[in-house]
């Protein structure tokens, strides 16, 4: 297997503190950007989601015919999926009534099962296998549906258990330092604890967002989803020509 790798290189970029940085800017874009097609331009849950299905759907087209890793396509890509992530989440919840939590229960179920058919199918599910077509099918159907999730699990958490968007950005941010002091100081499967904090940070970057740019009367700080949207693609573009831009060394890869 670790021929393969150094013979194709993984197509996912090296697991640094920016690639976090970089994912949490992502997934707040995602929100903000979403909102702003679906609210703030008046497109609605349904036609938000096939506007950025189709761009997921080009993107990650994209990313699996290239034979490199290029920063700005992967990123582009993981940005779709935020985009549509959640839209897709609001019109199943709140469109078709099944409400936050119905929809977290059904996405967490959707990702589990997409991790052990990709394990079962290629026997493993390390970001270091990220080389081949096949595989990378398994890797953006599993980021798609963890998208999704965050959203919904974002909502839930915010609106249904009474912690707010802040409280609940509070509490996701604990489980991500539960997530990295395991990382740091036990022999935890490097691989699950990866996944761990990628689908933790989708709802992280999502009850931030919903705590910029929902009304004050609801906690937030009123902040326009058009201009939150363009200032977190600055950030992103920012720490992407700041941050390495290489594929890498990743949670399982020998030093």
């Amino acid at each position: 297997m670790h021929a393969l790798v150094k013979e194709h290189g993984s197509k996912v970029p090296v697991i640094t503190l920016g690639f976090w940085v970089v994912k949490i800017f992502a997934t707040t874009l995602g929100e903000v950007g979403g909102n702003a097609v679906t609210l703030t331009l008046g497109f609605g849950y349904l036609i938000g989601t096939l506007i950025f299905g189709a761009l997921v759907v080009v993107a990650v087209a994209a990313q699996i015919r290239t034979k490199e890793f290029h920063p700005f396509l992967y990123w582009g890509a993981i940005t779709a999926t935020t985009l549509a992530g959640t839209t897709l989440a609001d019109f199943v919840d709140r469109s078709l009534g099944i409400g936050y939590l119905g929809g977290s229960l059904s996405l967490v179920t959707m990702v589990v099962a997409t991790l052990a058919l990709w394990r079962w199918c290629l026997g493993s599910v390390s970001v270091e296998t990220v080389t081949r077509p096949e595989v990378e099918a398994f890797y953006w159907a599993t980021i798609m549906f963890s998208q999704t999730l965050g959203t919904a699990l974002g909502d839930w958490m915010a609106d249904d258990t009474g912690l707010g968007y802040n409280g609940g950005a509070l509490v996701i941010a604990a489980a991500l330092s539960i997530t990295a002091a395991l990382y740091l100081f036990t022999n935890m499967s490097r691989t699950m604890l990866f996944w761990a904090a990628f689908i933790l940070t989708r709802p992280l970057g999502a009850t931030i967002a919903n705590s910029l740019d929902k009304p004050i009367s609801n906690g937030g700080l009123a902040v326009s989803d058009l201009s939150a949207s363009a200032g977190f693609l600055v950030l992103m573009v920012v720490c992407i020509f700041v941050f390495p831009k290489g594929s890498g060394q990743h949670p399982n890869t020998p030093s």
